[in-house]
């Protein structure tokens, strides 16, 4: 599980910024917007910060739980 003790804002809120940038690849400037027009004031430097920190692991706790694919496939018979 991801430690967010000591931050100033909730886990929700840093997530949606993390997930905000690599979903829809925003700036780090507009994810601040987006965020300030929800009444959450973040600079978009600590954004970075979340990204850079929060980002691999993440990516790691997803793949954990990522279903495996099979290697074998079949294509129609298309002439």
């Amino acid at each position: 599980m991801i430690d967010f003790s000591g931050r100033h804002l909730g886990k929700h809120i840093i997530l949606m910024a993390v997930r905000w940038y690599f979903a829809y690849a925003l700036s780090y400037r507009d994810i601040e917007e987006l965020l300030r027009e929800r009444g959450i004031v973040v600079d978009h430097a600590t954004i970075n910060r979340w990204v850079v920190e929060f980002g691999p692991k993440l990516s790691s706790s997803f793949k954990k739980r990522k279903a495996a694919v099979n290697d074998s496939w079949r294509m129609d018979g298309v002439p």
